[in-house]
């Protein structure tokens, strides 16, 4: 239904309103702009005439206090002729006061009583006191008008020696008269240039959208599917191309509205399986239609593979025979890797049926299973692994146990001992293992939390190698390289003791007898790095990143033999990963291994010690 469009919401009132608004917002700029300068103007002029005549003034009774010593009325006399002969309608009051500040004379004819008081304005004794000329606008209680109250100083012939002062106020009132007159004016000529410019907005603005509104019913006939009225072009200018740009997308859509028809169904069909990448073949099997999704996950554009054979495209050519024979299999796994870089497509395929059922065209959906396989194939391997870790202590027990119970060996005291002795450590093994398991697997689970708190790394640092240091085996030096200063980070200290209890217990089992472990702590901006190094046989460089992974050994008969369960360095890594930190290894063979994990900082209070 054809709404009618209000002349308040037609682009023909906003063009108006804005080009009023704009002139408005000048004519205000420029406005506020004038009359601030011209009020500075005026009062700068006022204060330069004012100031001319209080120079005389001042020029014409400095020599009468200069002619000597004169009887004080004389003087006063004096004065006053001087300050008559500078009275003006612009001028409120004159007075001169003297170095002791007595007034000796006043214009002010309704107050001649102050003349031979001692005065107490603040400005007067200012300027006997420093001989600073000064000048405010003060508003007058009794006029209520603003006044310019000036002092200025009198001197002798003496230099620097200040006879008087002449307090002078002057009323502003003329000025501001003079500025009400001319924003009068401003607003007068406001008022009319906006009125003027009213009716030429009107104007324009309906030349500039009569085409528009021509278009715009235009387009609601073309979308009721009618295509055969053209809009009127008037200009030549971006209007006019746009009228034209109009007529010529009409035909444009009259061509492309007859056939979209007949690709309607093969387009639905293509939508509605477009949650992944997505491939359209013919009948033949050739790729028609390609969207972004599977240009991504195959690795080449529509622009390369269009026109080729989807099984080609899939390196599916040795698994199927021909096209027809994706009806049968629906679905199937196509390995996408190359190199270190693992991609696992699944491709599921649906036919595209015409109306007498025959086949038009397939569709593929694509899905990415890369995560899914990969994480399929670390179970399997993490199971075999905990199987194979489990199997060999049991196997151990066991195998002693029978030794034991076969025959008279219990009682053997020398040999009992021993096969009770292996069979507690293959179970304590055992226990290790089982409690990592279980840590890695609250871990998995986010089903643990962290406690942090401010911890002062350095001291922490310590209390850990010290604790190790007391309990190292003789012949391994401890050296460590750490600030002479506090470093805080935020940290739950169970769980970073448990790190560090991981790495330097590694750094333990494989340094040479007579080597040296080092701990370092390096700060780096608003992160902290922990370094443990040590002498020992040292990882291959295929290795080195391998090592953080579960039930990984570089040298595996040797770990056992140690009694670790290959755990350590992953949880480490989950803890560290947990603090928003990373953890890695550095290592060259026969010259040792450094451990080094980074923390994130906090800032240190206010008060602590740096």
């Amino acid at each position: 239904m054809k709404k009618k469009m209000k002349f308040f919401q037609s682009i023909q009132f906003k063009f108006i309103l804005i080009y009023i608004l704009l002139l408005l917002i000048a004519i205000q700029v420029i406005g506020a702009y004038f009359a601030r300068q011209m009020e500075n103007q005026l009062l700068e002029n006022f204060y330069e005439k004012m100031n001319g005549h209080i120079q005389l003034m001042a020029y014409n009774l400095e020599q009468s206090f200069a002619e000597g010593q004169k009887e004080e009325d004389t003087l006063q006399q004096e004065v006053y002729d001087i300050l008559t002969d500078f009275d003006s309608n612009e001028i409120s009051e004159i007075q001169v006061i003297n170095n002791n500040r007595k007034v000796l004379a006043t214009t002010n004819q309704f107050d001649q009583s102050i003349v031979g008081k001692r005065t107490t304005n603040s400005n007067v004794k200012f300027t006997l006191l420093v001989g600073a000329k000064d000048r405010e606008i003060l508003l007058n209680p009794q006029t209520g008008y603003r006044t310019l109250v000036m002092t200025y100083p009198i001197y002798t012939n003496q230099p620097n020696e200040i006879a008087g002062a002449i307090y002078l106020e002057a009323n502003l009132e003329g000025v501001y008269e003079q500025l009400e007159d001319i924003n009068r004016i401003f607003v007068n000529g406001t008022v009319l240039a906006i009125s003027i410019s009213a009716l030429i907005g009107i104007i324009v603005a309906r030349t500039i959208t009569k085409p528009i509104a021509e278009m715009r019913r235009q387009a609601q006939v073309m979308a009721k599917g009618d295509f055969s009225k053209r809009v009127n072009v008037y200009s030549t200018d971006e209007i006019g191309q746009l009228a034209i740009t109009f007529n010529h997308l009409n035909s444009r859509l009259k061509q492309a509205h007859a056939n979209t028809e007949g690709e309607r169904k093969k387009l639905s069909s293509v939508l509605s399986n477009m949650s992944d990448g997505v491939v359209a073949t013919d009948s033949a099997g050739h790729i028609i239609l390609m969207n972004a999704p599977a240009e991504a996950l195959i690795g080449k554009s529509f622009q390369e593979v269009q026109g080729r054979s989807l099984l080609e495209v899939l390196n599916l050519e040795s698994e199927l025979s021909n096209i027809q024979s994706i009806q049968e299999t629906g679905s199937i796994i196509v390995d996408f890797s190359k190199g270190d870089h693992h991609l696992i497509l699944k491709a599921n395929f649906s036919v595209i049926q015409g109306e007498n059922e025959d086949i038009k065209g397939f569709i593929t959906v694509l899905s990415d299973v890369t995560e899914q396989e990969k994480i399929e194939r670390e179970r399997k391997e993490f199971v075999a692994n905990v199987s194979h870790e489990l199997r060999t202590p049991l196997t151990t027990i066991r195998s002693y146990l029978e030794a034991l119970t076969e025959g008279e060996t219990w009682k053997d005291e020398t040999i009992a001992p021993k096969f009770l002795n292996v069979t507690q450590n293959e179970t304590e093994r055992m226990i290790r293992l089982v409690n990592d398991l279980l840590q890695l697997s609250k871990m998995d689970n986010k089903d643990y939390q962290l406690n942090r708190e401010k911890v002062e790394f350095v001291q922490f640092a310590h209390h850990i190698v010290d604790r190790f240091e007391m309990n190292k085996k003789e012949g391994i030096q401890f050296k460590r390289v750490f600030p002479n200063k506090k470093i805080y980070a935020w940290m739950d200290k169970d769980k970073m003791t448990q790190v560090m209890d991981n790495i330097i217990s590694n750094a333990l089992k494989y340094s040479p007898e007579g080597g040296t472990i080092t701990f370092r702590i390096i700060q780096q901006r608003n992160m902290l790095r922990f370094h443990v190094s040590d002498e020992g046989m040292g990882i291959p460089k295929d290795q080195v990143d391998k090592i953080f992974e579960r039930f990984y050994r570089v040298d595996k008969a040797r770990s056992r033999q140690m009694g670790g369960t290959g755990l350590g360095l992953a949880i480490a890594r989950e803890m560290i990963e947990a603090h928003r930190g990373k953890i890695w290894a550095e290592s060259e063979e026969g010259k040792g291994t450094t451990i080094t994990f980074s923390l994130p900082l906090s800032e240190p209070l206010r008060g602590d010690a740096s």
